[in-house]
Parts: structure tokens; sequence; C-alpha cells
């Protein structure tokens, strides 16, 4: 969603010598046809983005076209199969060309450039762009979290088949009839236990560390135009006040999913028991709590993502180069909120920073368009409220930092300029 939103608005504002890459298949970039496991969205179904403001790429018109302004009325959430055939749509309506099975292995500067490593199809490539824009979305700047238990140090092999993440394929029927244990009370927890026990799982127990579920999801505050427009430009202590506050408050699943959960007897909740260990066995998985020992069929880490850019093997000649926001705040506060101190310290147009000057300035070459710009930017790279707002500010900077660049050599197409207004005139001059 992200990717294919900034080249539209890239194309829209004149940077067409472009390419856009996917390591996934064709319906299979992102989570939409693949982890994102709830029935709908949790966004209202007006609100707006990948269109960038025109009205006929709006997901309303794309369902009128089909449903009718009367189907449009009815329709209480967007499903989650229908938003990614409306990214699809949108896709091929601009179009925007995407090369899948294209993954970007090593990103490196060049002198004003950055060289990028490429392997898809046709083998190994190697790309040099003005400009290089990452776009990979939740896990874009670091990877999926998974605690450090003890007996997963060095996990066995029977652990591939027992113990998953929630964004994993997950072959739900192997475990009908099973207990599935999952931890986290996150929407993707309730989600990947909807679907344990609309499989078939007799019982999906949910644990939580928290004594309750979180209840009011203060980022739904964030979105409105003076927030997405005025954030990024707060000194860091402001920012790093409100966005660690919204981190810390966590967001409550939504209602759907709970009940969606709620109506199944197999379901449990265990609050405030956090897991200690998790042993795989060949025919199980141990969960060890403060309170007890449980035995699963499977268990579901519902831990979400790191933002980590030393998880990022393309950027594994960089990452020690780039600034974070851990180099901006006292080392109390980097030991107070840790996982926001690992977010990237962003410049106004998503640039990355060096993390000590003089030492790698084309890093501003590079554009972090994925969850790791949060901090920096608010959630504009990523949730569909703030998604037109990020990809203009991006495709902005972009274009002003390369009109600035090729300035020079601009000034002579000027001076060349000769556009004959008169000619079918008795006035005209020739030149």
């Amino acid at each position: 969603m992200c990717g294919q939103t900034a080249a539209f608005t890239l194309v829209r504002d004149g940077v067409r010598n472009i390419r856009v890459i996917d390591r996934s298949a064709r319906g299979r970039e992102g989570p939409w046809g693949t982890y994102a496991r709830m029935d709908t969205l949790r966004s209202p179904k007006h609100l707006t983005g990948p269109d960038l403001g025109f009205p006929a790429l709006t997901f309303r018109a794309w369902y009128e076209a089909q449903h009718g302004a009367d189907g449009w009325q009815r329709l209480y959430k967007i499903a989650t199969s229908d938003w990614l055939a409306y990214l699809l749509w949108v896709r091929d309506t601009v179009p925007i060309a995407i090369e899948n099975g294209v993954e970007a292995t090593l990103i490196d500067l060049g002198q004003g450039f950055v060289r990028a490593e490429l392997s898809g199809p046709g083998g190994a490539e190697t790309v040099y762009a003005r400009k290089v824009v990452l776009a990979g979305g939740r896990d874009g700047a670091g990877a999926p979290y998974a605690p450090p238990f003890p007996s997963l140090e060095h996990p066995p092999q029977v652990a591939r088949g027992r113990i998953f993440h929630s964004c994993d394929s997950i072959d739900f029927a192997r475990f009908k009839g099973g207990k599935i244990g999952v931890l986290g009370a996150s929407a993707s927890a309730f989600d990947n236990a909807a679907v344990a026990l609309e499989t078939g799982a007799a019982q999906v127990s949910l644990f939580s560390r928290r004594p309750h579920l979180p209840q009011i999801n203060k980022s739904k505050w964030t979105v409105f135009p003076g927030f997405f427009h005025g954030y990024a430009d707060l000194d860091d202590a402001q920012r790093w006040q409100i966005y660690t506050y919204i981190f810390d408050e966590a967001v409550p699943p939504p209602h759907e999913s709970v009940l969606r959960c709620d109506r199944h007897a197999g379901f449990r909740i265990h609050f405030a028991e956090p897991w200690i260990d998790v042993i795989p066995a060949a025919d199980g998985v141990t969960v060890v709590t403060p309170k007890a020992r449980y035995s699963f069929d499977a268990v579901i880490l519902a831990t979400g993502f790191a933002v980590d850019l030393a998880q990022r093997p393309e950027l594994a000649r960089l990452h020690d180069r780039i600034a974070l926001w851990a180099d901006r705040i006292s080392p109390q506060e980097a030991s107070r909120h840790p996982e926001a101190a690992r977010y990237p310290y962003l410049g106004p147009g998503f640039e990355l920073v060096e993390r000590t000057p003089g030492t790698a300035p084309d890093l501003q070459h590079i554009h972090c368009f994925n969850a790791g710009s949060t901090m920096s930017h608010a959630a504009l790279a990523g949730d569909i409220p703030g998604l037109a707002f990020g990809a203009n500010r991006l495709s902005r900077a972009i274009a002003r930092s390369l009109f600035a660049a090729s300035a020079e050599v601009l000034q002579g197409t000027l001076h060349a300029h000769d556009d004959r207004e008169l000619e079918p005139t008795p006035y005209f001059l020739a030149r």
C-alpha cells in the first residue's frame, strides 16, 4: 500500500524514471492477502488515502461501481479481501508497474547516488539510483518480534512446525480438535485465535501480561490534518513525549475481533500471565508462566514487529551510520523507552540522517517510508488516514531535491525554451 501510493505520488509530481520492486508475488505484497486474518479493516469505510484525492479512485467509487449506492450504504466496514482487490485495481488503473519477485539484497552509498543490488527472475542486477524509497511496511525497518525464551535460543527443528509468529503462514486445519496457545492481546492475537477456533481448534488460550485489555486507542486522536501536517515540525522533546505516550498506552483490539473469539466456548483469556519459556517437542509445546505450565499442540506469538535497522539485511553496510532517536535523547529516556529509541531519526522528507555529521552525507538519498518513520513523522507510512499526507510530503521532498541538484543543467533548458506564441501574427520576431 505504501510503496504503490508513493510511486503514484512521484509519477503525479513528474518523477517518472522510477522502478518499483517487491519480492512477493502479485497480491501477496503486504498483509492483506497473507497474514491479515481479520474479517474487516479496523478503519471506517469512508477513509481515503491510496486515491490521493482523485474521487474516481476512492474505495467508495470502486465499491459503488460493483454494488451500487445502496450497497455502499449497507456496507459496515471494508472486507480485508475487498481492500486487497481495491489496491490492485488502483495499481492497474493509474497504472503503476510493479516488478514482482524482485528483492533488494543490499543497499550502499556511492558519490551522490545510491547503489542497490537486486535479485530476481532475471538474476542479479546492480541499480544506481539518485533516490531510494524503503516502503517495506510493518517490518520494513526491522523484523517480526519474538521474545527471547531460554528454550528457543537454539530452537530444535520441531519448533518450526509448532511455534509460529502471527505473520507466518499457518495451516490451522492441521490443529483441528487441538489446543492452541496465543501470546499477546493485540488485534493480530485475537484474529489468529478466531481463525484457529473457526477452523476447528477445540481450545484457544490467549495470554496477556497486562491485567486487562488496553481500553483507548490514543492514536485515533492524531487523525486530523493539523496533527499530520504539524507533528514533524515539533521539537524532538515534544515528538518524543507524544509518541512514547501513545506507544505506552497500547492499542485495544477491535471489538469485532474480540466478539469473534468470545462466541466460541473454547476461548479463554489469561490476564496478568506473561510467558517465561516456550519448550517445543515432537508432540506439542509446553508454555511456562509464573502461575503454571500449559501443554498445547501449537503456539502463536502475536508479538508484533520490532523496529531495528540492524535486522534489515539490505542495510547491513549502513545501519550503524544511521541516526536513531537514541542519539537525540538522554540515556535515561532511551532506557525507559528502548523500543522507541531504536526508531530511525528522519529528516523532513523521510530521509535518513547521519549518526555522525560528515561521515555519510549521501544517506539523505534514502527515504524511510515505512513503520520506522512513526517517531519522526507520525503514522503517515502505514495507517490509511495519514497515507496521502505522508506520500505527498515524501514526493514533494524528492521532487524539490532532484530539482535543486539539477538546477544548473535545467537553466540551459530555460534559455533554449522557444515557445513561438506570436508566430501566426504579423508581430512575430524571429530569434
